[in-house]
This record gives structure tokens, sequence and C-alpha cells, in this order.
């Protein structure tokens, strides 16, 4: 564990608000002594854009998730050993999202970013999901053109990173932000029904507000900044959120998603899909 000491805090919060996030340097004992090192340490140390880092949380092999909710934490909460599949893209998935969908009664077979779109289709998944994960969205081509073959073959959600990949592949583009949101109270409207949901959020980039999405239209922003919180294209039956409405601990206000990508994967589950 790292902390700081005769540091002031409000400072330092000034000079990041006037001068955007930026990379920085923790050292202890003799490294601490030579401020100019530190410095260029800071300096030399990799920059956010353009490093695609999901090649390094991916899993190296598919499995089958099976896993629920403790009892009684999720009212409502069932599993289903024959329910239809759902194929899990981990770029560094949470194993609460996993939780919310077996809760629900899905089956979720969880598959390495490299996945192709012909490995995925040749599972017969009922629903696609897009996971959270680190880095620059627009370096993580492999999975950009996975995602753009399979949009439209099934349901697709998509959380945080998994959001802004859907965004690239609809022909959107994003950016890195200014200042990054984190935290468990960003308010974000939902504009098909116009309720403000609280919600958790742990991302540096956004998708960009002149984004061409092809069809698609934008269904949640935040009120702090007005950026882009949700996406979706009917057309294709795919949609998604930059934020987290699985987090853990909560807020809860967004779990309705789940149920709402449910009722899409359930909707094309039979002899048609």
């Amino acid at each position: 564990m790292v902390g700081l000491s005769e540091v002031a805090t409000r400072a330092l919060v000034r000079h990041i608000r006037e001068k955007g996030v930026m990379r920085a340097a923790i050292a202890h004992g003799e490294a601490a002594q030579d401020p100019a090192a530190l410095v260029e340490a800071a300096r030399q140390s990799p920059d956010m854009s353009g490093w695609n880092l999901v090649s390094d949380v991916t899993t190296d092999e598919a499995y089958h998730w099976a896993g629920g909710s403790v009892p009684g934490w999720y009212p409502g909460a069932t599993t289903a050993e024959a329910g239809p599949l759902v194929v899990a893209f981990d770029l560094g998935i949470k194993r609460n999202i996993l939780r919310m969908m077996t809760d629900r009664g899905l089956r979720v077979r969880v598959v390495p970013a490299g996945t192709s779109a012909q490995e995925v289709l040749a599972m017969q998944p009922e629903g696609i999901f897009l996971s959270n994960g680190p880095g620059d969205p627009a370096a993580v081509t492999e999975v950009i053109h996975t995602v753009r073959d399979l949009l439209g073959e099934k349901p697709m959600f998509g959380i945080c990173l998994g959001h802004q990949i859907m965004a690239l592949a609809l022909g959107g583009r994003t950016v890195k932000m200014r200042f990054g949101h984190r935290g468990g109270n960003q308010p974000v409207k939902n504009l098909l029904t116009g309720q403000v949901e609280i919600s958790a959020h742990n991302h540096g980039f956004a998708v960009a507000e002149d984004s061409q999405l092809n069809g698609g239209e934008v269904t949640h922003i935040n009120l702090n900044d007005r950026t882009i919180e949700g996406i979706r294209h009917p057309g294709l039956r795919a949609f998604s959120v930059q934020y987290h409405p699985e987090a853990s601990p909560g807020p809860h206000d967004s779990l309705y998603l789940f149920d709402e990508f449910v009722q899409q994967v359930k909707g094309d589950h039979g002899p048609h899909a």
C-alpha cells in the first residue's frame, strides 16, 4: 500500500483541474531524495493513449461461468442450467457482471478477447456481451473488427470499454478525457425515460460527442459534463453504457439494464435464432 504525507492535497487537486490528468511517480526512501529523477521517470512512463492493455488482462482460455450472487443479496436472483447462452468477451471482465447474468437465468461462456466472430457464432449463442477493461479503446483494433462483424447477428450489450468498442464498431470515435470519471456518485440522465440514475464510473476515455453511429443513438448523458454515457442501435439489437450498473457495492439504480438484455436474449431464443 502506498501513502502520501506532507502534501497539500488541495493544491494538488487544483493543479490537476488546471492541467488535466497526468502521469506521476511516487517514491520512498533513497529514491525520494532525487526529485529530478522522479520527474524523468514519470515522463518516461507509458502514456495511456494508444495503449492496448486488453491482451494483458484477458483470459487465456474460454470457460463456463456458473457462479451466482450470495443468496438473498439480489432479490429475484435465479439460475437456469438450460437458459439461453451468452458469449462474454473478457476485456478485463468483473465477476459481478457475470453474476448479474447468471442470476437472471443466462448461461455464460467467457472467451478471450482474440476470439473471432466465426468462433463465437459457432457456439450458437443467443446473446453477446462486451466487458469492461483497461487502456485506450481505439487501440483494441482486433476486437473492434470482430464486434463489427457480430453486430446484428445476436443481441449485444456492452459496459465501459465494451461500450466504447461498440461505438467504434458502429463508426464512432473515442477521446481521452481531460478528467476521467471516478467514483460511485455520478449523475446520469436516461434520455429515453427522463430519469436520473446515480452510477459508478472508472474510465479515462469517452465516446466523442460528434460520433457518427450509423443509425445508433445516444441514450444516456452525464449531467456533470454532458459526456455520452449510453448508446443503442435498435436495428442491430445492440446497446451499451459507459458506467457500471453492476457496481458492488452499488449504486444499483441501473440494474434494469441487465433485465433489458435478458429480455432481448430470450426474445431471440428459439428455433428462429
